[in-house]
């Protein structure tokens, strides 16, 4: 057994909603083992009011949370990543930066909850299956050993769990 901290990114596009969910999930979740963190490829500046309150209502803490740029981990004095996870179709296909140390990737798309248009019992619905959707990966791969598994093996299993219920769409073979 290991007591190695692995590092997680969450990547999405406006980083306001998916990719804080997920941040949200995994630093609870997986403290201790796991330091979470989230950027966009082009983040709006502000987190999505209704990724707060479903997060909260769940019992995840939310201090902390800010939507931010991927550039603030791509830097010299940033943390060196382990794990990045894509969380949208469009964060996905875009040219990510250079990672320092080959970070394991894969893409967990789902639906964009601040995509729903209509009443706010209807926008907090889908936040709140995003969040659940979310939750269910991070749990599957928290359950792996992942200190003691092989490269290959992992990235299968990591892009396993980007199919699981709620996924988008397939981006190919898992990413590098």
């Amino acid at each position: 057994m290991t007591d190695r901290v692995f590092n997680v990114l969450f990547l999405c596009t406006g980083n306001t909603a998916r990719s804080i969910l997920a941040e949200g999930i995994l630093r609870k979740d997986g403290q201790g083992r796991f330091n979470a963190f989230s950027a966009g490829s082009r983040p709006k500046g502000a987190v999505n009011p209704f990724a707060l309150k479903v997060l909260e209502s769940y019992g995840y803490p939310t201090e902390g949370l800010r939507s931010k740029s991927w550039d603030e981990f791509a830097g010299p004095n940033a943390p060196v990543m382990d794990f990045i996870f894509t969380v949208c179709d469009n964060a996905a296909g875009e040219a990510c930066p250079v990672w320092p140390g080959h970070p394991a990737s894969a893409h967990w798309g789902i639906e964009d909850p601040a995509a729903v248009q209509g009443t706010d019992i209807e926008k907090e619905r889908a936040f709140v299956q995003a969040f659940q959707y979310l939750r269910n990966r991070i749990s599957v791969f928290l359950s792996l050993p992942v200190a003691g598994m092989e490269r290959e093996a992992l990235l299968r299993q990591l892009k396993t769990i980007g199919r699981m219920e709620g996924a988008t769409r397939d981006m190919g073979e898992t990413r590098r």
